[in-house]
């Protein structure tokens, strides 16, 4: 077996900050009914194996019951040379896991305040649409639930390069100046109109005749200008004062070296092909580092105890001390299946639990097969996951590097790590009631 550190904390690790200070409550798992000895021996065998099999050099696991963290531990290390162990308040790259921490609460917001309407068509807001004619009449929940036919994935990065495998002065330069302002890496600058460039290409990308589910992410690459748009307000200031700043996420944010926090940030992948280092402190998604590390498919950083901050507003469905940032119904809407005829899962932005979860045995369910189909989330592609239970009050966040080195590791997915983890705390508080 390979070397194991394991840390765990009944205190809230947080940074200092200009506003008020919001702290989590913790609690033994045995406190809150939970049987602990259970939970312990089965995590750390789970864990200790993901790491034994390469899924992971290291990872953490915080679980909250009602508004009550009962687990938050840490294993292994950032590296497989095994020099800086996992601290429970390391930094992340959040990968997909940013769709439902940026943009989406200020989309359900937006819908709120009778900005937004989820069955109007997004040509209405979003104007290089109206004259696209398979986008045109696309709407904003067909968008959400993936159920828009769009293009999954459109790998920008290609633009970036000559044919020989140079890269292309015009759009990447190794100093910043009046048209290289967003950066991608430490000594890497995008041109700024390269946004414009990935903006075009969306607008002139297919779009299927088939309505069904296609996860696509094209969207999210412009929801933060949308979101500008619509405010008036930068992207990032938005989400700090509507969002984080209330809820007390302290380090949940784009471009985390230049907040200068003191936690440490978990490294992601060896790139071999484009920033020809390893990606630490850095957007790992290209698309995402393409406009300049912030972008509303990824980008985000942040500790396992804001996830948790967040996650649990949703479980609240849209509540934090008594105040109401979202209306319930909004939060309510956004959460449930919209279009299981046509067999798709999805919220709108949130993942949702297989159709047919509950029926499923372990090995084949997404999330546990206990997890009630009111529960929803998301998981990130560096190997970050969170999910939240209202019907249950099961909050759950897990963040690991599992593309360290290489994002061809994939045993974190071919093991079932997550949904393993999962199933213990269900079966720990004996709810073993299919729901």
């Amino acid at each position: 077996m390979k070397k194991l550190v394991a840390s765990f904390l009944f205190i809230t690790l947080v940074m200092p900050s200009a506003f008020a200070q919001r702290e989590l409550i913790h609690a033994l798992p045995s406190k809150l009914g939970f049987d602990e000895a259970f939970i312990n021996k089965k995590v750390d065998s789970i864990m200790e194996m993901g790491i034994d099999s390469l899924a992971f050099p290291g990872a953490q696991l915080l679980v909250a019951k009602n508004d009550t963290v009962i687990f938050h531990k840490a294993y292994g290390f950032h590296t497989y040379d095994s020099i800086q162990p996992v601290a429970l308040n390391d930094l992340y790259d959040l990968a997909s896991v940013t769709k439902i921490s940026g943009p989406l609460p200020a989309l359900m917001k937006l819908v709120d305040e009778g900005k937004l309407d989820l069955n109007q068509p997004f040509s209405t807001y979003w104007k290089p649409w109206r004259h696209r004619k398979d986008k045109k009449d696309l709407t904003l929940r067909e968008i959400l639930a993936h159920q828009a036919g769009l293009v999954p994935y459109i790998v920008f990065l290609q633009k970036v390069f000559r044919k020989n495998g140079q890269i292309k002065r015009r759009f990447v330069h190794r100093s910043s100046g009046k048209r290289f302002q967003g950066q991608v890496y430490d000594g890497l600058y995008i041109n700024n109109r390269f946004e414009r460039k990935m903006n075009r290409i969306i607008n002139r990308s297919k779009v299927s005749d088939e309505k069904k589910y296609k996860y696509s992410g094209l969207t999210f690459l412009i929801f933060p200008s949308l979101i500008e748009q619509l405010t008036g307000t930068d992207y990032q200031r938005y989400l700090d004062e509507n969002f984080y700043q209330p809820l007390g996420c302290h380090t949940l944010g784009y471009l985390p070296k230049e907040n200068n926090y003191v936690n440490a940030i978990v490294p992601t992948e060896m790139d071999s092909l484009f920033r020809k280092t390893l990606v630490k402190g850095w957007v790992h998604d290209e698309n995402a580092s393409l406009k300049g590390g912030v972008s509303g498919n990824a980008g985000l950083f942040g500790t396992a105890d804001d996830l948790a901050k967040l996650m649990l507003f949703y479980q609240n469905y849209g509540k934090v001390d008594g105040k109401q940032l979202i209306a319930a119904e909004t939060v309510k809407e956004f959460t449930e299946v919209q279009y299981p005829e046509n067999e798709n899962r999805r919220g709108l932005g949130f993942d949702k639990p297989l159709l047919d979860n509950a029926k499923l045995p372990l090995e084949e369910a997404y999330p546990s097969p206990l997890a009630s189909p009111k529960s929803f989330g998301h998981s990130g592609f560096t190997g970050t996951f969170v999910w939240a239970d209202p019907e249950n009050r099961l909050t759950f966040i897990f963040l690991s590097n599992r593309v360290y080195p290489s994002r061809s590791h994939r045993q974190l997915y071919d093991l079932n790590i997550r949904t393993a983890l999962q199933d213990v705390f269900y079966k720990a508080a004996g709810l073993n009631i299919q729901n």
